[in-house]
């Protein structure tokens, strides 16, 4: 293979490096937004504490994910490496809109929906594994549903359990139990979400003649964790605000069950090879801790925004790839 496509590759395993940053930084409301809304730790302490646990997920989960989103879900056989360019372009332009609007939609469904609509713009739907969509469309819908429901169980069992207790008892227990259920959280946002940046690569690598066989080499794992993990580092601010107080007010008591609940669904996905959105689980997970308190504790226009971007992301995202598909070979024939 000629040097020039040698380079190539490398640039386009700095831009999907580059969406695994963009996704930590788009996510890391999602692992912080509790512990900071309920004060146990302050925005940079969180972020710093979020983005450890998500590094260190490498050493926890395997690569089921990324053998989905790499071999399962597009034939390989028509990806090139412009298609991966122009899905990586489109997930990252789909991640800084809806950043800049606070919009926590999911950085998961942004990239499999552009990279599905670039390689349809390359060789139309029949490029599309059917069978590998199936669990992923499932958990669009029952992601935050499972989300919702541990969330509910949660926060029940926990307040029977201290019934009999004042807040002032309990509160200093959950703000430390919140530290907890946090690194629970991110280490399953790291172990799913870096998986997919993975799969991505692992294309890229195995359809440039670089991999004789698809499988996902250390050297992805590793530096597609490290760059998820400086990406929360640098933090979600215009998110946070959503996830933390525009849904519903949260006590310590309320973050613990939350991010528990969200963990315990997102390590189910992952363990399943499923490439689960996490800002969905922790949206329902949120919802649903609010909603045991009265309905109308939840502020339902919120979450009810949030879910039509949940539903936009994958057709909005693909319409983008695809045109980032059309653009760069477009470009590239120009410069040939």
């Amino acid at each position: 293979m000629p040097a020039a496509s040698l380079l190539l590759v490398i640039l386009i395993v700095l831009v999907a490096l580059a969406f695994a940053f963009t996704n930590g930084m788009h996510d890391a409301a999602n692992s912080i937004a509790t512990i900071v809304s309920t004060q146990v730790l302050s925005p940079r302490q969180a972020v710093a504490w979020a983005a450890f646990f998500n590094f260190v997920a490498f050493l926890v989960f395997g690569t089921a994910v990324a053998q989905t989103i790499g071999a399962g879900m597009i034939d390989l056989a028509v990806v090139t490496p412009i298609v991966v360019f122009a899905g990586l372009l489109g997930a990252i332009s789909w991640n800084l809109l809806t950043w800049l609007l606070g919009l926590p939609t999911s950085s998961s469904h942004a990239l499999i929906g552009a990279y599905a609509g670039a390689a349809i713009a390359k060789a139309g739907l029949g490029v599309i594994i059917a069978h590998g969509w199936v669990k992923t469309i499932i958990f669009i819908f029952l992601a935050p549903l499972l989300g919702l429901v541990l969330g509910v169980v949660f926060i029940w069992v926990v307040v029977r359990i201290g019934q009999k207790k004042q807040p002032a008892q309990i509160n200093p227990w959950f703000r430390k139990l919140t530290l907890i259920s946090s690194c629970l959280y991110s280490l399953g946002h790291g172990g799913n979400d870096a998986q997919k940046t993975m799969g991505i690569i692992a294309s890229l690598v195995f359809s440039a003649g670089y991999m004789k066989t698809f499988h996902i080499p250390f050297w992805i794992v590793l530096s597609s964790y490290a760059a998820i993990a400086l990406g929360t580092l640098s933090g979600g601010w215009r998110i946070v605000k959503t996830m933390g107080q525009k849904i519903t007010k949260l006590r310590p008591i309320d973050g613990f069950c939350a991010e528990t609940a969200s963990a315990v669904s997102i390590f189910l996905a992952t363990y399943m090879g499923v490439p689960v959105s996490t800002t969905h689980v922790i949206t329902g997970a949120i919802s649903g801790v609010g909603a045991t308190k009265r309905l109308s504790a939840v502020r339902w226009g919120v979450t009810l925004n949030i879910v039509w971007a949940w539903i936009f992301t994958i057709p909005g995202a693909g319409l983008i790839g695809g045109a980032f598909y059309l653009l760069l070979r477009l470009i590239f024939k120009i410069a040939a």
